[in-house]
């Protein structure tokens, strides 16, 4: 891409714009908002307006939102015109939605007032909702049409349509009745009626639903689109599969954050300021580490058993760390399995009893091995203890292990049991309250064998 650069920004100072258009064509769209990240604003404004009216707004609909902003303001009324109606409808939307109001009061000054009364009702959709997110260019027929007619259909209008290779078919009240494919129909014979081709009762969704309730349904059915329809079951719109791919890479975003401890942002790393990133941080942080204080209260509670035997100190550390791993693995594969439907609410006892299963054999090795550790480390200045310290640590790693795998298994379950994302029981949250447990059950064990 930099070579790429280099050799736009030389076609540009040698003024050589017909070379520099034939390489511009060439590109492929999905490349420009990188092409773009080293270049000067004029210089993206030269090469945009090089680009054909198609592939402008091919273009303009990949850019990130800063970009667009930026070339909003050099366009005049005309170029705008051109570009917003070339864009697809939901792409629009997106647009509208990202700029600030001057920036949309421009856009809808230049789009016609059918399509800005689209735009308002999608727009009025549940945000996160398919609504939200659905296009109204698609492909539909009546039932009652010939193959032919509908090639016809395509011809006419499928250039201004998001796809064309999955098309609807609707009964005289809009109804969705049936779907079919354009292989399906250059492999039938053109008189055919397009109702003895149609799938019937496709699978779709209502306006309402979840955005990612419909993106998982893309990886379950394969399917490239999906039609949408309100609560009278009329076709309103369809989801695409590129639309399913950004709501998915924008719900792991989240839920990866989450999982981190941060309040989720929109806005990419390099884009969100400094304090923003240290707000979205710091609450959870206040939290842990208020919440820690239970921890150090156990420890000052049994301070006299550092007394008594200080190599004791020395394993805080390793079981702390331990406990709050065992917790992290469990709830992150438990986490990944609900949000791919793997996992049930109803599936909690199967969770328990493997995840049981699963910390008794980590627990066990892990205990094994720090017995040997222990022995060799430590056994000429603790000869008259050395068994008692193995012990100590050998049940508190298996009792730690088992806590963390349970309480890494279940506390996910329980979050989507009460309508919460699961991904905030994730690791910081779990192994504080492993930590908490792991030295209660340390300094018990120990008073109990050790007789402290």
């Amino acid at each position: 891409m930099e070579e790429m650069q280099e050799k736009i920004q030389q076609l540009i100072k040698e003024k050589r714009i017909n070379e520099l258009h034939k390489l511009l064509e060439e590109i492929n769209s999905a490349d420009f908002p990188s092409l773009f990240e080293e270049l000067e604003e004029d210089k993206i404004v030269i090469i945009y307006r090089l680009l054909s009216k198609e592939k402008a707004a091919e273009v303009f609909a990949e850019l990130d939102s800063d970009v667009q902003e930026n070339l909003i303001n050099v366009f005049t009324d005309k170029e705008l015109k051109t570009v917003v109606n070339e864009l697809f409808m939901d792409d629009t939307v997106d647009l509208i939605e990202e700029m600030p109001s001057t920036v949309v009061k421009r856009i809808l000054n230049n789009i016609g007032a059918k399509d800005r009364k689209v735009i308002n009702e999608l727009l009025n959709f549940p945000e996160d909702s398919a609504g939200s997110i659905m296009t109204t260019e698609f492909v539909e027929f009546k039932e009652d049409i010939t193959i032919q007619e509908g090639f016809d259909i395509i011809r006419k209008t499928g250039i201004k349509k998001e796809t064309v290779y999955c098309c609807y078919v609707v009964d005289k009240f809009r109804k969705l009745v049936g779907s079919v494919d354009v292989k399906e129909m250059l492999t039938s014979n053109s008189n055919m009626k397009i109702s003895e081709i149609m799938e019937e009762n496709p699978i779709s969704v209502l306006t309402t639903e979840d955005q990612e309730d419909v993106a998982k349904m893309f990886d379950k059915y394969n399917y490239m689109a999906i039609p949408v329809v309100d609560k009278e079951e009329r076709l309103v719109g369809i989801v695409t599969i590129d639309d399913a791919i950004d709501v998915m890479q924008d719900e792991n975003t989240e839920d990866f954050e989450k999982m981190a401890a941060m309040i989720p942002n929109e806005e990419t790393y390099f884009k969100t300021g400094v304090f923003t990133h240290a707000r979205n941080r710091i609450i959870w942080l206040l939290v842990l580490m208020l919440s820690s204080t239970f921890t150090g209260a156990i420890i000052e509670k049994y301070q006299n058993a550092f007394a008594a035997i200080p190599i004791l100190v020395a394993f805080i550390p390793m079981i702390m760390d331990t406990g709050g791993n065992c917790g992290s693995q469990s709830s992150t594969l438990i986490i990944r399995g609900l949000a791919l439907d793997e996992i049930k609410i109803s599936d909690i006892l199967k969770v328990i009893w493997k995840e049981l299963r699963v910390a008794i054999v980590v627990g066990v090795t892990l205990a094994a091995v720090t017995a040997v550790r222990i022995y060799f480390q430590y056994g000429r200045n603790y000869q008259g203890q050395i068994i008692q310290l193995s012990i100590v640590v050998g049940v508190t790693l298996i009792l730690t292990s088992l806590i963390a795998k349970l309480v890494g298994g279940i506390l996910p379950i329980v979050a989507k049991k009460f309508k919460l994302d699961p991904a905030i029981m994730a690791a910081p949250l779990i192994t504080t309250i492993v930590d908490m447990c792991a030295m209660l059950v340390f300094f018990k064990c120990a008073v109990i064998v050790m007789g402290l």
